[in-house]
């Protein structure tokens, strides 16, 4: 089956509101089996919409909609598909009357236009709102169908999980299940090398996405049950673990947060944080995952050398000599934020972030990142070019957490040099 998402308002052409409506469909549709061709856009206006109308009912077999469907004059969306279809609206006194006891309960009067929210196709049908006035409602005609939806996301998801897309799976003969593996410590260009091969499969099939940090693999098979998909997708991925192995730290949504902490728990650690130029994020990251504050005590901020100096014991002559952004002040952070804290793991970061702030030495996208455990410290230098601060802070973070959660399981650390906690770090010497 093939289909379309529009998503109807003028807000969304402005950008005034942001569209995660589309994300949301296309992925749910593409979980029951059905291709989605084309994405739209369109504001409130009857002559544009019922063009496109048209124009997708001569490709395809389903079109979703999101907005529109509100009560004021420019809420024209359901009109507008009736006339296409050739269905009239009549008013249904059921949602009327649920519209009515909704405003009654906030202890408002329902104003007349709220009315046009219960007109439903006398053809087509309708599925109610459990939270908010305006009900989904469906068209069909010669084969095709068409389902609006609620622009709310808190109105149009649950409408879609409780009723809309179990209608529509019920005239599937074959779904799509989805496995995602998520692969650090690798660009995208090196994981395509190494498993290239296994990209070239018809089904299941599989696909990468480069993120900041990291590259995911999606894997999807065509199957006939969830659990025949899933089967199919675990076969498949064990591939991806064979070729990449501890490279894949993780599945599904939970980023590299969620897998140290889980590492720690395991192990029964604690870790502690040193950030400069992260200002926070990595310690933010620990501690947005539940059950955090069982591994998770201590977070340094030292943006300032005082702070390095005074609360890390960092020592003045590095400071002075070497400059914060070295390999021999990001051990010394990760030592003494393990000294102050009694973490068993500590991770420090040093570096520029930019835009500016960068020389020819030390250029915008260098930091230093150091894990510490017991007497070993290991130090990865990054050089993460000239790319915008977030991006660059995100990818330091990234690289912490990482080797943090390699030190908690006893993984290699590739990519680092190794120097003992009382040793001047210096990543550069065999280099000079």
């Amino acid at each position: 089956m093939k289909a379309e998402i529009i998503c109807v308002g003028t807000e969304l052409l402005l950008g005034d509101i942001l569209n995660t409506n589309a994300r949301f469909l296309s992925r749910q549709l593409a979980a029951l089996g059905i291709t989605v061709h084309r994405q739209w856009v369109v504001g409130d206006n009857e002559g544009r919409l019922a063009q496109l109308v048209h124009e997708a009912l001569e490709r395809s077999d389903l079109l979703v909609f999101s907005g529109g469907l509100g009560p004021t004059a420019d809420d024209l969306t359901k009109e507008t598909v009736a006339r296409c279809f050739g269905d009239t609206l009549a008013l249904e006194p059921s949602i009327l009357q649920n519209i009515r006891g909704y405003f009654a309960s906030t202890g408002r009067h329902m104003p007349p236009h709220n009315e046009k929210q219960a007109m439903v196709p006398q053809q087509g049908g309708w599925f109610e709102n459990h939270n908010g006035t305006a009900p989904a409602v469906w068209f069909e005609k010669d084969g095709k169908r068409a389902v609006l939806l609620p622009g709310p996301p808190s109105e149009l998801h649950p409408l879609w999980n409780e009723q809309v897309g179990p209608w529509l799976a019920a005239g599937q003969k074959q779904m799509l299940y989805s496995l995602v593996l998520r692969v650090t410590g690798l660009g995208e260009s090196h994981v395509e090398e190494k498993v290239g091969h296994l990209l070239e499969n018809q089904n299941p099939t599989a696909a990468l996405y480069a993120k900041t940090g990291e590259v995911h693999i999606r894997i999807t098979a065509l199957a006939k049950t969830q659990t025949e998909g899933e089967a199919a997708c675990r076969a498949y991925a064990e591939k991806f673990y064979a070729i990449l192995g501890d490279h894949i730290y993780g599945e599904g949504d939970k980023g590299l947060e969620h897998a140290l902490v889980k590492a720690l728990q395991q192990k029964g650690l604690t870790v502690a944080t040193a950030e400069s130029c992260t200002g926070g994020l990595v310690s933010q990251r620990i501690t947005q995952v539940p059950g955090a504050s069982e591994v998770f005590g201590f977070g340094f901020c030292t943006y300032a050398n005082q702070a390095k100096h005074k609360l890390l014991g960092v020592e003045d002559r590095l400071l002075e000599t070497v400059g914060a952004v070295s390999s021999q002040v990001a051990s010394q952070m990760a030592v003494g934020a393990a000294r102050v804290s009694g973490a068993d793991i500590a991770v420090s970061l040093t570096g520029i972030a930019g835009p500016g702030g960068g020389t020819d030495k030390k250029p915008v996208g260098l930091v230093y990142v150091a894990a510490c455990r017991g007497n070993d410290v290991y130090v990865a230098k990054l050089l993460l070019g000239a790319r915008d601060r977030q991006s660059i802070r995100t990818s330091a973070a990234n690289r912490a957490l990482d080797m943090a959660r390699r030190l908690a399981l006893g993984l290699s650390l590739p990519g680092t040099k190794h120097f003992a906690a009382d040793q001047t770090a210096d990543f550069e010497a065999e280099e000079r």
